[in-house]
């Protein structure tokens, strides 16, 4: 009688361990469950992170490349109604056009571009966004004042030798050595040059969607005698030559080279305002 009251006491007990030491196994079990999902969601939480920066990065690589594109499109239905303007063949060594049979600054030359921009790369919208930002909100085909806080800070109005130009204050001492240089080596020429307008936020001329580079005021309209060089037809100002040599050894693009030739127009290049990010200048 006495072992039958012990057993069932006994079996009782033997179940509550068994029944312990599975609810422990199984409680081990679901912590490791729980912790390998939680360790999976943190994975698939820093792969949609990534995902999403990647995502990020190429919506603004598609709308610098479709911004790229409208301007092309612009450009080619601007030539497209338009002659295309005769450009002379290279000339030989030592020199860059023909003698006009006038000593006049404002004489219209044949012009041999290839002559000019060696190493200067025109700068594209994108390009112009990626080291400056937009200059404003909106455009139209009139100028408008920048309101961008950053570029403001970088603008600056200064009398230049004979001129007076806002643009961005590595542009301005930038100028300021050309037509220093020029003042030095031509006198005649630099007492005679004016501008036809340098910061001026707009569209490109003919566009309605092309940012001009003027926006960012690193760009200058130079005139001769207050003459502007008539636009897009395949000539220039004898006088311009001489300045668009030293423009170019300042890393500043002619635009005589452009499609529709506009010799009055100097910009930046895209290798100097890449030069001057990197020292911290814009």
């Amino acid at each position: 009688m006495q072992r039958g009251s012990l057993a069932g006491p006994l079996i009782v007990a033997i179940g509550l361990v068994v029944a312990a030491m599975a609810f422990a196994v199984v409680t081990s079990l679901l912590r490791t469950a729980d912790g390998a999902t939680e360790l999976r969601l943190k994975r698939l939480e820093a792969a949609l992170t990534e995902a999403d920066a990647a995502r990020g990065a190429l919506d603004g690589r598609i709308a610098a490349l479709t911004a790229d594109v409208a301007q092309l499109r612009d450009s080619l239905s601007l030539v497209a109604n338009r002659s295309e303007p005769v450009v002379a063949a290279d000339p030989p060594a030592g020199e860059a056009f023909d003698e006009p049979p006038s000593e006049a600054l404002t004489e219209e030359v044949r012009l041999a571009r290839a002559r000019f921009n060696k190493g200067v790369t025109q700068p594209k919208n994108r390009v112009m966004l990626e080291l400056l930002g937009p200059p404003r909100e909106s455009y139209s085909t009139a100028c408008q004042p920048v309101t961008a806080p950053r570029l403001k800070a970088l603008l600056e109005t200064r009398t230049v030798g004979p001129i007076t130009v806002s643009m961005i204050r590595p542009a301005l001492d930038s100028l300021a050595r050309v037509l220093e240089r020029l003042r030095q080596s031509d006198p005649d020429i630099h007492a005679k040059v004016g501008t036809a307008g340098a910061l001026c936020a707009r569209f490109v001329r003919g566009s309605t969607s092309s940012i001009s580079n003027h926006s960012w005021g690193t760009a200058i309209d130079l005139t001769l005698e207050g003459v502007l060089d008539p636009f897009a037809d395949g000539g220039t100002q004898a006088g311009l030559l001489y300045l668009a040599e030293y423009f170019n050894d300042e890393g500043w693009y002619w635009g005589a080279a452009y499609n529709r030739e506009d010799s009055m127009h100097f910009e930046v290049g895209e290798e100097t305002l890449r030069r001057w990010r990197a020292e911290g200048r814009i």
